[in-house]
């Protein structure tokens, strides 16, 4: 058990004395002795204190019992008469070849410990009001996943609270991914699996009713969704003529250069008669029949 502080212990000990002290002269059958008892004319007068000697020892003495109640209060509570504060001990390597062993009074224990809070009990003025039925609830799927003030008894997962994914979202009603994620407040969205194959990522699914509302702020009127998608359409349809022309100039050429074929057999010379070309140096050339090439040569 810990210690008293010594201040305070001398303290209340020194008023203790006091008061007792002052009570045993007030009454002196309590001091004992020959004298006190007896009776004799000469009898010690009883001393009397005055107000402000009372009030004095009444503001110490309530002063000592706030010392004490504080003392008794900064004890854990599992402190008990008798029992010692135990010690909890943390060892540090230091690096240089030995432990360094740091002891912890369980009283700073306690103090760096978390204190987790109960969440408050849900009383009727914090109740959600549901949209459709006004009605009031505590907890719904819609309130949670899309923050949408509806119970279940009113979803609509058909029609009204119809679930799409983000490729349709951004088909459907000509949205690009910043109006989904970065356009003030983000629209919330839940994770699914994939259908057509569990091992692809998760599908974004995001409440119909939330995207139409955020294409409205988009586009400003339904005029000029369907104007946008008009024109994304003829674009299409532009872009769909300019390939399939390609695709036909590439398909005639490939024509063209299939109908002419090249000759890649060796050409045999076939000479005709010999004719002089220099007597004195003997100089002679034949010519080809076929192609008209000339050979000259020299006769020795």
């Amino acid at each position: 058990m810990k210690q008293t502080q010594p201040g305070v212990q001398s303290h209340f000990i020194h008023f203790y004395v006091l008061i007792v002290a002052l009570e045993s002269s007030m009454d002196p059958a309590k001091a004992g002795g020959p004298d006190a008892t007896g009776p004799g004319p000469e009898q010690t007068p009883k001393l009397e204190l005055s107000a402000a000697m009372r009030a004095k020892i009444e503001r110490n003495r309530q002063r000592a019992l706030m010392l004490r109640q504080a003392r008794l209060a900064s004890r854990p509570l599992s402190a008990v008469e008798g029992a010692t504060s135990a010690k909890v001990s943390r060892t540090i390597d230091s690096g240089a070849g030995f432990f360094i062993e740091e002891e912890e009074d369980e009283e700073q224990e306690q103090r760096t410990r978390k204190v987790v809070h109960q969440p408050a009990p849900v009383i009727e003025a914090d109740y959600l009001v549901c949209d459709d039925c006004q009605k009031p609830f505590m907890d719904s799927y819609l309130s949670n996943s899309f923050d949408l003030s509806v119970c279940d008894k009113c979803r609509d997962n058909e029609e009204k609270h119809k679930l799409i994914s983000r490729t349709e979202a951004k088909q459907n009603y000509l949205l690009k991914d910043c109006d989904l994620d970065l356009r003030e407040p983000p629209l919330r969205f839940v994770l699914k699996k994939n259908p057509h194959n569990p091992r692809w990522g998760d599908m974004k699914l995001y409440l119909k009713l939330q995207v139409e509302k955020r294409c409205m702020e988009v586009w400003g009127s339904e005029e000029a969704l369907e104007e946008a998608k008009e024109a994304r359409e003829d674009n299409r349809e532009v872009q769909k003529q300019k390939r399939f022309n390609k695709k036909v100039k590439e398909l005639r050429r490939a024509v063209r250069s299939s109908m002419w074929t090249k000759d890649t057999s060796v050409h045999q010379h076939q000479y005709g008669p010999e004719e002089v070309v220099d007597p004195e140096e003997d100089l002679y050339k034949k010519t080809c029949t076929t192609c008209g090439h000339e050979l000259t040569y020299e006769k020795m």
